[in-house]
């Protein structure tokens, strides 16, 4: 099954150096994705421009395509357009919106009525900070008025200048409709929903389909299924419903206790397999829809 990642991208891994601990670093993820016959991923930090550290590991190994990134939470300034310029003009070509600083996102993680919640991984930043004084504000793309922000505009336009991929990240439905509509309405190509399957931003097929409509991919990871976030079969259920024309498949992987990520998207890929989809489909859905977007 080794096959139905060849050539593969994971554009969703968590790689050190982080202010988290990390299952490996840039420099043994580039040593696996060679390995394991992969074409590259992307290093996803929640926190830091990933970038510079993505064109000095590929200086050093040429034969695996690392993708740098930047994530809009508070440590970039938020929704900055400065920083998405700054991102992309030293070479990233993903842009995440808020994750673990949405305002949505606390919202859901933080829910005060149900206080023996277990928290996902990156909430203990945002506790050691407020612990420390260290708060800001939550983000939303909305203003006051609901209406998308002038900033999350100016966002847009430079990811539409640069060619880059737009992931949704953590957004409320409302936030995300908005935005997807807007993006299309700028004629912006390349835009992922984050995995649709996950708890807090869980899609039903029919808003999956919605989007799709509007021009937008899909992302499935393995870690959602693979830590009891979601039954494996309501994601088969999904993919199957949605096609293998318009999902990626990635792993969200690099957490200290889990398996190595070229492993999670071989594993994802085989089960899938395994459900019953082509083996054709799942390759497009590891390697040539990724391909589609870093064009």
């Amino acid at each position: 099954m080794k096959s139905l990642i060849d050539g593969a991208y994971d554009l969703h891994i968590h790689s050190a150096p982080d202010v988290l601990p990390r299952r490996m670093d840039d420099l043994e993820m580039a040593q696996r994705i060679i390995k394991a016959g992969m074409k590259g991923y992307a290093i996803k930090s929640h926190y830091f421009v990933t970038s510079e550290r993505a064109a000095l590991v590929n200086k050093l190994y040429p034969e695996c395509d690392l993708i740098g990134t930047i994530t809009l939470n508070n440590s970039v300034g938020g929704i900055n357009p400065s920083a998405v310029e700054m991102a992309a003009r030293s070479g990233a070509r993903l842009v995440w919106f808020p994750t673990c600083d949405g305002k949505y996102e606390q919202e859901c993680v933080f829910d005060e009525t149900n206080p023996g919640k277990k928290l996902p991984y990156w909430a203990q930043i945002v506790i050691q900070m407020k612990n420390d004084g260290v708060v800001s504000s939550p983000i939303s793309v909305f203003d006051e008025s609901g209406r998308l922000t002038d900033n999350t505009i100016q966002v847009l336009e430079i990811i539409k200048k640069y060619n880059m991929i737009l992931a949704t990240s953590h957004l409320s439905h409302e936030e995300t409709f908005a935005l997807v509509r807007e993006a299309k309405s700028r004629n912006l190509e390349k835009v992922i929903i984050t995995h649709a399957d996950f708890p807090t931003t869980f899609y039903t097929i029919e808003e999956q389909r919605e989007l799709v409509s509007m021009g937008a991919f899909i992302e499935h990871c393995y870690t959602t299924w693979a830590t009891g976030k979601v039954e494996f079969k309501t994601t088969l259920e999904q993919i199957k419903a949605i096609g293998c024309d318009h999902i990626v498949l990635s792993t969200d992987l690099g957490q200290p206790t889990a398996v190595y990520p070229d492993e999670g998207l071989l594993a994802f890929a085989t089960r899938l397999v395994e459900a019953g989809i082509p083996e054709q489909e799942v390759v497009k859905m590891t390697v040539r829809n990724n391909l589609t977007l870093l064009k």
